[in-house]
């Protein structure tokens, strides 16, 4: 296999940005830039063996340096939501910039994905590796704690996307990382996502408040709402609920935590599918939930191509912690992060074709 690297550009400080490409062995191709470690591009095959980028995104850098509602970007420290961006670590109270009205989220205005990270590209036999990493200061955003991350990105020969997360500290502090890419499996201009069908192996979500989508610290059973993704569920029936069910009027669509049954050892997570393409996309991972975003606020011009990005384009499958972790001690697992201790988790997204 091969990694292509092109200058993609410079930051208004001056910085040179640089786009590396992993191309497998079908010409099925992952993108990704040191600004942010985004996720700029996946092209791979339709049943004719035709290829579509199904990534949504921006064909120049410029894109990317002002609001793009995260697409492609590497999310930490904590993806996803924190109430009123405050919690308590040994005693501490600590206060994080809250960039989501009264809320702090993805990692507040400056997160990863607005950060150069330090790039190192390998080719191999049947896959293509690029590593990103980076060094999150002290009191970066508020948090506590000098962060050594490193995400690896593996792109093989049968289309497996492989993201490692990996980090370590000096102080406790917290650690949720997560990718924020936006699919369309129709390619990234199709317009929507309501002829998809989504399957996701969870039999609970964690339910919000309100508009604020801060988890109510409950859990509630999906089996006779829209949530109800165990056997897979068109996702145009889906949305058009969105009115008659609270949780998704809350959201404009979906956006919520579903927790993983399977718990935090690796496995199966959700399955998305796109008939008429033949396209499929499985996500794997050993994290305990996954946030399914239904890309409800989205409103962008100037995509890829010049292609219009809005309400329902895409979805996210945000594969984390639950949101607000740190102030719900009853959810699984532990976002807290100590000296000595090493963050390791993995996820898959594995494209392939069914006839």
């Amino acid at each position: 296999m091969s990694v292509k690297r092109e200058n993609w550009g410079r930051l208004p400080s001056g910085q040179e940005v640089t786009r590396y490409t992993m191309v497998n062995r079908l010409g099925a191709s992952v993108s990704l830039c040191d600004y942010g470690a985004i996720i700029t591009s996946i092209c791979v095959p339709d049943k004719e063996g035709h290829l579509s980028d199904v990534a949504l995104g921006f064909d120049h850098l410029e894109g990317y340096l002002k609001d793009h509602g995260c697409m492609g970007d590497t999310v930490g420290r904590y993806g996803n939501r924190i109430a009123k961006g405050r919690f308590v670590l040994d005693g501490v109270t600590y206060q994080l910039d809250c960039n989501n009205g009264e809320n702090h989220l993805h990692g507040g205005f400056q997160g990863f994905s607005s950060r150069v990270w330090e790039a190192q590209a390998e080719e191999g036999e049947g896959f293509d590796h690029v590593q990103m990493h980076r060094v999150s200061a002290d009191g970066e955003e508020g948090y506590p704690g000098e962060l050594d991350v490193c995400v690896s990105f593996t792109w093989d020969d049968d289309c497996n996307l492989i993201i490692r997360y990996q980090a370590e500290t000096d102080k406790p502090t917290l650690c949720n990382l997560t990718q924020h890419t936006y699919f369309n499996l129709a390619g990234h201009d199709h317009g929507t996502i309501a002829d998809h069908e989504l399957m996701v192996a969870a039999d609970v979500i964690t339910p919000v408040r309100d508009s604020g989508l801060i988890p109510t610290g409950a859990y509630m059973p999906v089996a006779g709402t829209p949530f109800d993704l165990r056997n897979g569920l068109l996702l145009g029936e889906g949305l058009a609920k969105t009115q008659a069910c609270t949780q998704m009027r809350y959201a404009g669509g979906y956006d919520h935590n579903f927790v993983l049954r399977k718990g935090e050892t690796m496995g199966l997570a959700a399955r998305l599918r796109h008939a008429k393409s033949g396209r499929a996309m499985e996500v794997l991972t050993d994290q305990p939930g996954v946030q399914l975003y239904t890309a409800c606020a989205t409103e962008y011009d100037g995509g890829k191509g010049g292609a219009h990005y809005g309400q329902y384009s895409a979805l996210c499958l945000e594969t984390q912690h639950c949101p607000d972790s740190p102030n719900q001690p009853q959810f699984p697992g532990t976002t807290v992060l100590r000296p000595g201790e090493r963050y390791d988790k993995t996820t898959i997204y594995a494209f392939r074709v069914e006839k």
